[in-house]
């Protein structure tokens, strides 16, 4: 499929240096007990980066998952420690990408990724179709409420 082609070409161009540094980074987090969330988060978001087409982060609540407790602090410390800058490079990132016409679906999958970078805890990882099926539930349940089902 696509999604196969377009991320081994990803992998074998770039993407197994930006995975692998966040695999790195996740096992410094985790030389910490107070790190460890954050480098979960951070294995978690290489296994988006090896890989990006045709996956998403959704909210994990949304997988029917339970919120830990503390993870909106957490998530505002990963903001100011390293979301932010991520994100920023990772979108300029995409930026350059943008400047030929075959480097366009990358720069679409920097810009995926700076946005997963930004605030990875709480979130997992699912196929498209997954996810597009987790919008379509809780649109359908917000219509519902809405109009007294």
């Amino acid at each position: 499929t696509m999604s196969f082609i377009a991320n081994l070409l990803w992998f074998i161009l770039g993407g197994w240096a930006w995975g692998l540094v966040m695999v790195l980074g996740g096992a410094l987090w985790c030389i910490t007990i107070v790190g460890i969330p954050f480098g979960l988060a951070s294995f978690r978001l290489a296994a988006f980066i090896f890989f990006p087409f045709g996956k998403e982060l959704v909210d994990a609540r949304d997988c029917g998952e339970q919120r830990i407790a503390g993870t909106g602090l957490m998530s505002f410390l990963w903001i100011i420690f390293y979301g932010l800058w991520a994100a920023i490079g990772l979108g300029l990132m995409g930026l350059v990408c943008f400047c030929t016409i075959v480097g366009i679906p990358f720069g679409l999958a920097y810009f995926k990724i700076a946005a997963a970078a930004f605030n990875p805890l709480g979130k997992r990882i699912v196929t498209t179709e997954m996810a597009n099926a987790i919008r379509a539930r809780k649109a359908n349940a917000a219509l519902d409420a809405k109009l007294g089902n």
